[in-house]
């Protein structure tokens, strides 16, 4: 399996894929600090936010959710374009089971998606406290205990926004085949939180999360077990 996953990444272009995860990082990691200085500044429902270095963790992860975007443009490089390309149904002619190469394929994007998603919010949390120390954007400093708490929820969620990436996977990626509305499924995963948010809809937002996951597996399990009724081209 881990030879199968290597090759998923050998087959990529690879200039273009760490491009595209830098540009998210660039971006993300400056966001939180961002929001804080200039968005919130004047908005008393969100000054809380900078109250304490444990209430600024809440904004976090909303913001990383932006990788699952990244995992759509994953769905597309690993499944979309090699359909389109044919080259799908070159990899279904190696002696292994269809079952057994989708499953390399997914755990490479997961393991992508985690991965970038996690070092996202090691970049963000670094950048947001320098950026803090020279501007005092955020009141206090961070604890030990802040540091754990965000250690962990960076672990978790860094899961999290892989297995929500796989949402439109079965759907879009390997029935239709469609890259536009996976990417438009993608952002509106992303974003379905903040939706609630401005709509004044109250939703536990990490049963929200729980949710999606749990969509995203049933993606995956879908597409595992019909691989081999949605054909090669």
């Amino acid at each position: 399996m881990a030879k199968l996953i290597e090759l998923e990444w050998r087959k990529l272009d690879q200039k273009k894929v760490i491009g595209e995860v830098m540009v998210y990082w660039v971006i993300i990691m400056f966001l939180p600090t961002f929001f804080f200085k200039v968005i919130f500044t004047d908005d008393m429902a969100f000054m809380g936010f900078t109250e304490s270095y444990a209430s600024a963790l809440q904004l976090m992860v909303p913001i990383q959710m932006g990788f699952v975007l990244f995992g759509a443009s994953m769905i597309n490089h690993v499944f979309i374009e090699e359909y389109k390309n044919k080259t799908m149904s070159l990899s279904f002619g190696y002696p292994i089971s269809r079952k057994k190469l989708l499953m390399a394929k997914v755990l490479f994007i997961f393991l992508a998606v985690f991965l970038c998603t996690l070092i996202s919010f090691v970049l963000s949390g670094i950048t947001t406290y320098v950026i803090d120390q020279i501007f005092d954007v955020i009141h206090g400093q961070p604890t030990m205990e802040d540091i754990m708490a965000y250690t962990t929820k960076s672990i978790i969620y860094s899961v999290v926004v892989a297995l929500i990436s796989f949402v439109p996977l079965f759907l879009f990626g390997l029935w239709k085949r469609a890259v536009i509305p996976t990417v438009i499924c993608a952002v509106f995963l992303a974003q379905f939180p903040n939706f609630t948010g401005l709509l004044h809809i109250t939703l536990n937002t990490d049963m929200l999360y729980a949710v999606m996951s749990l969509i995203g597996l049933v993606s995956v399990y879908l597409s595992v077990a019909k691989v081999n009724q949605l054909g090669d081209i």
